[in-house]
């Protein structure tokens, strides 16, 4: 029997086939599954900021994409499984605010994505597929077993990429 592993707001974990992860309220938050392929394992991480340098209060490293990616790559480590062996699904980064005369920096959601594209890229995990953008929240799931991020929002038929 298969469970549902929740990940929170800012939060992380990791599962092993026969059961999926998934998280909710993604708006600017970036929710990025890293997965192998051989072992039907994978780790899901629902971050809120690009960034733990720009924070004085960092004790929860999952909230950031630098530490929150550092942090799951040692918890996939922790169950057998090799950066080597990763690919990478994301979704989220989502516009959900606009301020009349802003300037760009306030658009949490692409730094978001931007910063954990860079973060992948550095570590040569190649994103597979993403869903970003746009100005709607999101609710995903991942099955290890088929390797498909299922994608929710309001008002749209789910994706699956």
């Amino acid at each position: 029997m298969s469970e549902l592993i929740r990940v929170g707001m800012a939060d992380l974990n990791v599962c092993k086939a026969p059961n999926r992860i998934t998280t909710i309220g993604l708006g600017s938050c970036i929710g990025l599954v890293l997965f192998d392929i051989k072992s039907a394992a994978c780790g899901m991480l629902h971050c809120m900021l690009p960034d733990s340098s720009i924070m004085r209060q960092t004790e929860n490293p999952a909230k950031f994409a630098d530490t929150g990616v550092a942090l799951l790559l040692e918890r996939l480590r922790g169950i057998g499984i090799p950066k080597s062996a990763l690919c990478a699904k994301m979704a989220g980064g989502a516009r959900m605010f606009t301020v009349k005369n802003s300037v760009d920096i306030l658009n949490i959601g692409e730094r978001n994505k931007e910063a954990v594209e860079s973060i992948l890229e550095e570590l040569h995990i190649p994103i597979l597929a993403s869903d970003c953008g746009g100005t709607i929240g999101r609710t995903i799931e991942f099955d290890p077993v088929t390797y498909r991020l299922r994608i929710r929002s309001i008002r749209k038929e789910d994706r699956y990429i």
